[in-house]
């Protein structure tokens, strides 16, 4: 007769063994948790959400870093405020990586949402926080700099064409103002556009990385109707040495605010219709490809090791723009990784 193994009771070490062996296996939350000085983020983190106490007595809040941690971890998986909740309490690596133990109470799905509308206002400022660590490093540098921007889709609505009309123009259709809660399912802000034959509906994350280091360095969010050369000059500093671009930044305006901000230029030649590139113009582009195309590998990771991190269920721009901008910031934690962990610095 087939003998099976024999379940065991649990026992006083079992837990802690559990998590040393999840430990050993160094999966990639022990990684980025080894890495990341969290503390840096704290003093940010208390300024966002301090208030004055209302009166005597309430519940204490989660610490603000742990709370943190749990939008980082919402952001890598793609999570929604509700797994968030159910993912933490059911594994012991999330509950690791977040600092908690089975006797602690896990932040519920109105906690995480709350703490992100809090910090929304911030997230700027703890992306700057992180950059200006990753400058103290020599991680980012002044030798080259890429742009490139990439669709970030959210739920496509169904309104009418008389309603989109509106919309576009910036006015608030008759159907929406019959009902005050209908902007909490109405995304006025998010655009329609066409690329090739992909439709796209809501928001463009534009940004611009170290060539070397293909860390973020800075981002602009907009609509996706918004043409992707439109945030050049605002990406775009004095002193960023070589600008690398595909052809749609190709302009005689673009050309001239690079040499106004003593930029090099390596962004793509374009052909024209009766004007096609010649060979010394299809050589210089396969050369600029080499850097160039590094910063696909930015929205690729976004997209496959962060769960199709390009695409949100936020409504509105504001929310998204949080979303965007969490979504950058985790990326570089997770780049910064594994510069650290594969010495690539």
């Amino acid at each position: 007769m087939q003998k099976y193994i024999q379940r065991k009771d649990p026992g006083l070490f079992d837990y802690s063994n559990r998590l040393e062996e999840l430990r050993q296996s160094e999966p990639p939350l022990y990684r980025l948790d080894k890495r990341i000085d969290w503390e840096i983020f704290r003093s940010n983190l208390e300024a966002l959400i301090s208030k004055k106490p209302a009166g005597a007595g309430g519940r204490p809040r989660h610490d603000v870093v742990m709370m943190f941690k749990v939008l980082v971890l919402q952001r890598y998986y793609s999570l929604s405020d509700e797994q968030a909740e159910f993912q933490i309490a059911d594994r012991l690596s999330f509950q690791k990586f977040i600092g908690l133990t089975l006797a602690d109470k896990v932040p519920d799905e109105k906690t995480i949402w709350v703490f992100r509308n809090e910090i929304g206002k911030g997230i700027r400022g703890l992306f700057d926080r992180f950059d200006k660590q990753l400058r103290a490093q020599g991680l980012i540098g002044k030798e080259g700099k890429i742009i490139d921007a990439s669709f970030v889709d959210v739920p496509r609505q169904r309104n009418s064409r008389d309603d989109n009309d509106k919309i576009k123009k910036g006015e608030v259709p008759e159907s929406f103002s019959k009902n005050e809660n209908v902007f909490e399912q109405k995304d006025v802000d998010a655009r329609w556009t066409k690329k090739g034959n992909e439709t796209h509906y809501g928001y463009k994350d534009h940004v611009k990385a170290d060539a070397k280091s293909k860390l973020i360095e800075d981002y602009v969010v907009t609509d996706a109707s918004v043409h992707d050369s439109q945030t050049t000059d605002e990406l775009v500093k004095k002193g960023d040495g070589e600008l690398h671009a595909d052809s749609v930044y190709r302009s005689e305006d673009i050309e001239t605010m690079l040499v106004k901000k003593c930029v090099k230029s390596q962004i793509h030649e374009r052909a024209y219709r009766d004007k096609p590139l010649t060979d010394e113009q299809k050589q210089s582009n396969r050369e600029k490809s080499k850097i160039r195309v590094r910063v696909e590998h930015i929205f690729g990771q976004m997209t496959n090791s962060m769960r199709d991190g390009l695409k949100q269920k936020y409504i509105g721009l504001k929310r998204n723009a949080v979303g965007i901008g969490l979504l950058n910031l985790v990326y570089n934690m997770l780049r910064y990784e594994q510069i650290m962990r594969l010495q690539l610095a």
